[in-house]
């Protein structure tokens, strides 16, 4: 059986949850689906960009909605990136206190954590819907494009609950495994092999 570099597996179509069940099924389908919308959007962005330098520099003038264009694609890719962090355990940790602790208690704080971060996350997500209603009753556009500026943040409530639903499924990896996760594919540590696979007997 051939080894897979554990940095690189995450990242591809073949990305192996590790949870049980239907939850495991759910953690796939989030992880192929954020990494699409991520590539796609800083794909549109790359081509956006080039294309509005190669007008600017053979008419002379570029398109007159790159911009807006980048501000909608530069919101997308945040929010976006906000559930993939999460998955790959990549948000800023402040660890001093949980580092001095035996890996029984690192457990338990880990759940805890990560049962907080969730409830945190949903309740943004509520606030981003309320803003988003705040925008859609006001009516304003974006200038150049000419649609309405509330389409462009719909991602923000969506971004927020996708991390919550990560969080939590991260509790539940922790409940259900004998060793400490910072993710669901992420064991706590800070070595270039922090990614553990299961080993499937």
């Amino acid at each position: 059986m051939s080894e897979h570099t554990p940095e690189l597996e995450d990242d591809t179509a073949s990305y192996d949850s590790g949870l049980p069940g239907v939850l495991g099924v759910i953690d796939e389908w989030i992880a192929r689906f954020e990494a699409v919308m991520l590539a796609s959007g800083v794909l549109l962005m790359a081509i956006n960009t080039c294309a509005n330098v190669i007008a600017r520099f053979v008419f002379g003038e570029g398109f007159f909605f790159s911009g807006e264009i980048n501000r909608i694609l530069i919101i997308f890719i945040t929010f976006a990136g906000l559930g993939y962090a999460a998955r790959h355990g990549r948000h800023i940790r402040m660890s001093a206190l949980y580092d001095a602790l035996p890996a029984r208690a690192r457990k338990v704080l880990m759940i805890f954590i990560a049962i907080v971060t969730a409830l945190i996350m949903f309740f943004l997500s509520y606030h981003a819907y309320g803003y988003i209603e705040t925008l859609h009753s006001r009516g304003r556009i974006l200038p150049a494009l000419g649609i309405e500026i509330w389409w462009i943040y719909l991602w923000a409530p969506v971004g927020f609950a996708v991390t919550g639903i990560q969080y939590l499924l991260t509790a539940v990896k922790n409940l259900t495994s004998p060793h400490v996760y910072l993710s669901t594919g992420v064991v706590d540590g800070y070595g270039d092999t922090e990614n553990h696979t299961e080993t499937k007997v």
